[in-house]
């Protein structure tokens, strides 16, 4: 594993910012892990990358602990934040040339092909260049040393569109070399990009798996009846977000088989005359799922 986490907890006051967070970042992978602004992502993150203390638990990064992490292992990780803080005084170039001497790895030819992607001037001074800029630039900075390991946090926010896409297409030309631990609550950009999912909400963990099998497994089913038919009670319990209209009942099937499914509704709902399944974007996974577990 590249990244592991065992019963991992922070706590602020009487505050649980993290609570025993358990989590396994499988290698090669595009890792994104989801949930609102404040579910913790971003204190998982930091503890992981030994800026923050853990009150409990453990947290792993190539097998090391994060907080025995040293030179050589951080010099294979690339380090992203939405706050991460620039030295305003220095140009582009002058940046890039103070750390280019710490990596022994670092590729001009990169730097300068990333430089070019993301249209960056070297001749600007850092505190003169938008948000957006800069953190395309983080990004800059991240991949010329070409890291095992690429970890952003957040790094979405406060992005228009347009920089969006070409910070995402900046990263996936790249993302074959790294394993990618990426934290978003920009849900629909990164649902096409990552491989493996994992939603956090409250500090704690509610899943982590494949996004094939997340996308495959939850599905909208709306069922059409010969006139208006409550559900039996009680409902499945792998059926969330239940609502009726007049003869037609939806409703959110969290572990979907299509084999079964017909015998399933069939046997909660009479006068069924149709049955359909319909695939649900991430955003729309996520937000059903929280409201559930939170209910």
């Amino acid at each position: 594993m590249m990244i592991e986490t065992c019963e991992l907890s922070k706590t602020y006051k009487n505050h649980g910012a993290l609570r025993n967070l358990s989590l396994r970042v499988p290698e090669g992978s595009a890792f994104v892990v989801v949930g609102a602004n404040g579910a913790g992502k971003t204190t998982m993150i930091k503890i992981l990358m030994n800026l923050l203390e853990a009150t409990s638990g453990t947290a792993k990064i190539f097998g090391v602990d994060s907080r025995r992490l040293s030179p050589k292992e951080f010099a294979q990780i690339g380090y992203v934040s939405e706050n991460q803080e620039l030295p305003g005084r220095l140009t582009v170039e002058e940046y890039l040339n103070y750390l280019r001497p710490f990596y022994s790895r670092w590729d001009k030819y990169l730097e300068a092909e990333t430089l070019r992607q993301f249209r960056l001037p070297g001749d600007r001074r850092i505190n003169e260049l938008s948000h957006g800029m800069r953190v395309k630039l983080a990004l800059t900075c991240a991949l010329p040393y070409r890291p095992k390991l690429l970890v952003l946090d957040e790094p979405f926010s406060g992005l228009d569109p347009l920089v969006r896409d070409e910070f995402m297409e900046g990263l996936a030309g790249y993302a074959h070399e790294m394993t990618i631990l990426i934290s978003s609550h920009e849900l629909s950009e990164v649902e096409g990009f990552g491989t493996d999912v994992a939603f956090i909400d409250e500090g704690k963990l509610l899943f982590q798996e494949s996004m094939e099998v997340l996308t495959d497994r939850v599905q909208e089913v709306k069922v059409t009846l010969n006139r208006a038919a409550a559900v039996r009670r009680p409902a499945p319990v792998d059926w969330i977000d239940v609502k009726e209209s007049g003869n037609v009942l939806t409703f959110v099937h969290t572990q979907f088989v299509e084999n079964d499914l017909e015998a399933q509704v069939r046997s909660q709902l009479d006068g069924v005359q149709r049955v359909e399944v319909n695939a649900m974007p991430l955003r729309t996974i996520f937000t059903s799922l929280a409201r559930a577990t939170r209910r």
